[in-house]
């Protein structure tokens, strides 16, 4: 049962705006520089986000913007792991990332005590880390930004300790198995969970908060009296939502979550572009050609989770040759849709205050609408 709380929280005595020293447990620094955002969702949640140790994998455009609205927001700590050098495409939706660093070398430092040690040529492409981390540290001095360039921290015992170091892992642009599997180590040691990523005009929001309480506004209390609800949501990890049928939705809540979409990203036991990934070497659709392969997978999911045939049977054509020309590819307006997003989640989340995603969100940038989509919650 939902409990009532009265919807002030103590700011220990001191107004927000006196910017005193330790002002709920923040320092001045930091009064003063998150003053306006703790006037909207109170100290207590700062306090959550500025104890926060957030992991972010694969730093690519949906990161990119995602990392930018948290560390604004004022989160602890941020460690991002990416393995990749900077290219031509990322200068697209990465905005971290200048001309100047595609295809530059950098050169090793030259060693010798009291005489100069001539080093082979030996020259190294700029990582994405290595260009982004300094930038990603001038938009909030407050934040520690630590960056991994190896993806063997993803793998074994130093997978497991890293996520224990954690509180809250985001895995962007990634396979269908290799999502299934972190977020099975997350739930190992119970750690909130988000995926996300683009396919040229489409993109996706996953989480799995595993049991999620959060704090909402009750809107039956009366204006003079305004109350908060506390609520608990029980979230499945991917490889169950994604198992999800469709056969007790009727026709108009049916069309309202505009199933075409999702099936060409998510659909049910295997995802349609997931199963392509899968079956191609982690490869995308690149090309017209592929077309029909995308839509014959397509096509068997929606089949096979029983979606209402009076809404959708197959999946629209111009839906699939938009997806197997562009899914390749990312375009900066749908990652800083999808990655904004995705931080406001996150940080909604941490804060626990505001209902979070349960459990997916598809953007269609084809029509500039998204859709919110419940799939197997508990």
């Amino acid at each position: 049962m939902d409990k009532i709380t009265n919807s002030v929280e103590s700011t220990g005595g001191t107004s927000l705006g006196g910017h005193e020293a330790n002002i709920g447990g923040l320092t001045e620094e930091e009064a003063t520089r998150y003053d306006r955002q703790m006037r909207l969702w109170g100290i207590e949640a700062q306090q959550r986000m500025r104890n926060a140790t957030i992991l972010v994998v694969r730093l690519k455009g949906v990161a990119t913007e995602a990392i930018k609205n948290m560390v604004l927001a004022g989160i602890g700590k941020l460690i991002i792991v990416d393995n990749e050098e900077v290219s031509e495409e990322d200068l697209g939706a990465g905005f971290f990332y200048r001309d100047e660093d595609v295809g530059s070398m950098v050169r090793p430092p030259t060693l010798g005590i009291g005489y100069l040690v001539v080093i082979l040529r030996c020259f190294l492409l700029i990582q994405r880390l290595d260009a982004a981390k300094v930038r990603v540290e001038s938009l909030n001095p407050l934040v520690t930004v630590e960056t991994m360039s190896n993806f063997s921290v993803l793998m074994g015992d130093a997978f497991d300790a890293l996520i224990r170091s954690v509180d809250l892992v985001c895995v962007t642009d990634w396979d269908r198995d290799g999502l299934v599997r972190i977020n099975d180590v997350c739930r190992k040691f119970q750690k909130p969970f988000y995926a996300g990523g683009t396919y040229g005009l489409l993109g996706y929001i996953f989480c799995d908060l595993l049991d999620h309480d959060y704090v909402a506004p009750d809107r039956s209390a009366p204006k003079e009296a305004p109350k908060n609800i506390k609520r608990m949501v029980r979230y499945s990890p991917l490889e169950v939502a994604i198992c999800h049928r469709w056969n007790d939705l009727n026709k108009r809540q049916t069309k309202e979550i505009n199933p075409a979409v999702i099936f060409s990203i998510l659909g049910l036991s295997i995802p349609a572009i997931w199963q392509y990934q899968s079956l191609h070497n982690g490869d995308l659709p690149s090309d017209s050609n592929q077309a029909g392969e995308l839509e014959s997978i397509a096509n068997s999911l929606i089949s096979t989770a029983e979606v209402n045939p009076q809404v959708l049977t197959t999946i629209p054509r111009d839906l699939v040759d938009s997806l197997s020309t562009t899914a390749n590819h990312e375009f900066s307006p749908v990652c800083a849709i999808v990655g904004g997003m995705l931080a406001q989640d996150i940080l909604k989340a941490l804060a626990a205050r505001e209902p979070p995603i349960a459990n997916f969100f598809v953007f269609n940038g084809n029509t500039g609408g998204g859709t919110t989509c419940s799939m197997n919650m508990r």
